[in-house]
């Protein structure tokens, strides 16, 4: 009998699974870790903004029982491993994606109502000239109403009366100029 030849194919085959990484206990339990505080975020949305997520039914069933149990007991915790757990076999990058857009929106809008607030407060500081150079960014403005608004503001400052005359200024501000 011949003895048979060494297959070169098959020599280079195991030279390919040879590159394949393979990972720590410690770098499973890190990715396990990071999933379900993945999953943490999605329980702590709100239901307008989870609808805009990517989720298949099983994995919202299991975020949306995650809500209905209280968050100091035990069930709650296992639940948050069972949603980590279902994230495992699915791509998370689009899920991220959609928790990165949520947030952004929500930094854009507290970045306008900031700048609507420094408007307000530098129009009451300033008068008329701070009025006229808003009016001129912001065309759509009723130039009485502004300074009526400040007058009233001003008013209520010097009288330590309540802001309502400033947070009607901010109210129309806003109106005006985020819609």
């Amino acid at each position: 009998m011949v003895a048979p030849r060494k297959n070169k194919d098959v020599e280079e085959s195991f030279d390919i699974e040879e590159d394949i990484e393979f990972l720590s206990k410690t770098q499973i339990k890190a990715q396990a870790n990071a999933l379900q505080k993945l999953g943490i975020s999605l329980v702590d949305l709100g239901a307008s903004e989870l609808a805009k997520v990517p989720l298949d039914s099983e994995l919202l069933d299991a975020i949306m029982l995650a809500r209905k149990i209280l968050r100091k007991k035990e069930g709650y915790r296992r639940q948050l491993q069972l949603i980590g757990k279902l994230m495992r076999s699915r791509d998370v990058v689009p899920i991220e994606q959609a928790l990165l857009n949520i947030k952004s929106a929500h930094k854009k809008a507290n970045n306008a109502f900031h700048k609507i607030e420094e408007l307000r407060d530098d129009m009451i500081a300033q008068g008329d000239e701070k009025i006229e150079a808003t009016l001129a960014e912001e065309p759509l403005l009723d130039r009485q109403k502004l300074r009526q608004l400040v007058r009233q503001a001003n008013k209520q400052k010097a009288e330590n009366k309540p802001p309502k005359a400033s947070r009607e200024l901010f109210k129309y501000l806003k109106e005006i100029m985020i819609g």
